[in-house]
């Protein structure tokens, strides 16, 4: 179903006569403008990632630290604050500054308000599906994860939420933690005849045969579009691999331009890849893959409001996009396809402003159904927060602190580890800590709490491991999450140095740590499936229980490491 402008205008018009709570900044007519983008060409695409299981509406600050390094230094998705705003064009002190940057985060998540919210994209969607026939809807994954419902339900919430949105092609990450198995079986009974599941880079194990179709032609306005899929490369790296263990993952840089020219060769006149590489890794890639029109990116929840321009061997243009996360945003392309090739496009990344998009009926009676046999579980206060938790960021944000806190406090141990994941909203001052929101930073398949032994070796080995996976100046090194979150532990970090010498000064209660000496660490999230036992809880129950004793959660300072060799790099707020 779609709506016209002039319905979708109806709409506004009845949601503010009966109290809908519409931004007092903003009529009717200029939300229209905001989500009545002009059209222009003849071919369309709608693009959404990495939403993380987010049916609801959110706030999420946006990263304060994203160091690019190398020739990724000051260029996107590598600029954050002011910076960001002078590239991409947006003035401080506005809805766009709110949903782009941190800046001022607090005060502006007051005036904006909450972000997302499937029922309020849906509302977009069909605005924008009605105004451009034949529009395919793409989902770049990171989809079925991230939330206590979703993980409760096995993401059988989000793929519904997918089907009643009109998602029409999807590839993948965090669905692959739910199993092989599991994505098998919503393949072959949700998404069969609906969804297109789409991963040029995915094999089997024994004879590298595909496990999900390369890609998908479809017809648009008469222009033939072939959509190719990019799964997450590292998926049995960065996640446990004992939950994919017949398939294997990689780039295939060498295969994508196999794909490329096999769809070329039946047609294809405008080719676009639905990646969850990486922005880095896209950018990368492009410049290397002849053929390729446009990547639509994801996994790094990078939130750019332009197009990137990436030169290719032969001299050709591809464009690469990253469309930010959890439901925070929207992408539009529209590209002029002539002669059989792309000769013009404009693009948009709209921010969703949940007040003022009224709610779909549909979608959110879909949301209320899947959410009532658990609304008691979710809506359960924890505790309350005084300062602002967030996670986002290169570094510690303050909810991998209040996680490191409690690791320590309840399992014990000389330091603490926490994965460096990019998922979970934010909460403002006074708001309560329900099992919701704490869930949104731990909902994962693997949630086992570990105390190990390890030397001091180790822990900087640990460390530089993970620092090179951000770090490391060739992209294609790179598997796109933040540094580990680090507990008690204090240290250096110098971004530009190679492998091994990147951590530095690390000490615990201001003595340096000792190579040769055993610590206890704190951990969760581990990928080795003997750690999976029952002597090691799950890390909810974790932080349940030091909640118990601490229900009012003071600011908290996150612990962040003292930076080397960054002055006036712009992915560091000043």
């Amino acid at each position: 179903m779609s709506i016209t402008r002039r319905e979708f205008l109806s709409v506004l018009a009845a949601a503010g006569a009966s109290g809908f709570p519409l931004m007092r900044e903003a009529s009717a007519a200029e939300v229209d403008a905001l989500y009545s983008p002009p059209v222009s060409g003849n071919v369309h695409f709608l693009h959404m990632t990495d939403s993380h299981a987010h049916l609801q509406p959110l706030y999420f600050r946006e990263p304060s630290v994203n160091i690019g390094v190398g020739s990724m230094s000051g260029h996107l998705p590598h600029l954050v604050g002011a910076d960001y705003l002078k590239r991409v064009g947006f003035k401080p002190n506005t809805r766009e500054s709110y949903a782009f940057t941190y800046l001022d985060f607090e005060r502006a998540a007051k005036q904006y308000g909450r972000m997302g919210g499937y029922a309020h994209l849906a509302t977009l969607v069909k605005r924008l599906k009605a105004a451009r026939p034949g529009a395919l809807l793409l989902d770049g994954g990171d989809t079925w994860q991230g939330t206590g419902l979703s993980l409760w339900t096995e993401g059988q919430d989000m793929i519904d939420a997918q089907l009643q949105l009109g998602v029409d092609v999807m590839t993948a990450h965090w669905e692959f933690t739910y199993g092989q198995e599991r994505v098998k079986e919503v393949l072959a009974k949700d998404f069969k005849g609906r969804i297109d599941f789409v991963a040029q880079n995915v094999k089997t194990a024994d004879f590298g045969d595909p496990v999900f179709p390369y890609y998908t032609m479809k017809q648009m306005n008469g222009v033939q579009v072939a959509v190719i899929g990019q799964a997450f490369p590292y998926t049995p790296i960065a996640n446990p691999g004992y939950l994919t263990p017949d398939w294997t993952f990689g780039i295939d840089t060498d295969h994508m331009q196999k794909v490329v020219k096999e769809v070329r060769a039946k047609g294809a006149q405008l080719v676009v890849v639905l990646s969850h590489n990486g922005m880095d890794v896209d950018r990368k890639m492009a410049s290397m893959v002849e053929g390729i029109d446009c990547i639509f990116g994801g996994h790094t929840h990078d939130g750019e409001a332009v197009a990137v321009e990436v030169r290719r061997p032969s001299g050709g243009m591809t464009l690469v996009t990253n469309a930010g996360s959890h439901g925070k945003f929207l992408a539009v392309m529209d590209f002029d396809v002539r002669g059989g090739k792309m000769v013009g496009y404009k693009y948009r990344l709209l921010p969703v402003f949940s007040n003022l998009l009224p709610a779909d009926p549909d979608m959110e009676a879909l949301i209320k159904k899947h959410r009532a046999p658990y609304e008691s579980k979710l809506t359960e206060v924890l505790a309350h927060t005084e300062g602002v938790l967030y996670r986002r960021g290169n570094f510690n944000g303050t909810w991998d602190q209040l996680v490191l806190d409690a690791m320590l406090a309840v399992r014990g141990g000389d330091l603490a580890f926490s994965p460096g994941f990019r998922w979970g909203g934010s909460l403002l001052p006074g708001e309560p800590i329900t099992r919701e929101a704490l869930m949104t930073q731990l909902a994962i398949t693997y949630p086992y709490c570990t105390l190990t032994e390890m030397t001091g070796a180790t822990v900087k080995a640990v460390m530089e491991d993970v620092c090179d996976n951000l770090f490391n100046p060739d992209p294609y090194y790179q598997q796109g999450g933040d540094m580990v979150r680090v507990g008690a532990l204090t240290y250096a970090c110098e971004p530009g140095q190679k492998q091994g010498n990147r951590i530095q000064d690390m000490r615990l209660n201001g003595k340096l740590i000792d190579p040769k000496k055993t610590y206890k660490v704190s951990g969760w999230a581990p990928v080795q499936q003997a750690s999976a036992n029952k002597s090691n809880p799950p890390i909810w129950e974790v932080v349940e229980e030091y909640l118990k004793h601490n229900p009012s959660i003071k600011p908290l300072k996150p612990n962040q490491p003292r930076l080397i060799g960054v002055k006036g790099n712009a992915g560091l707020a000043v």
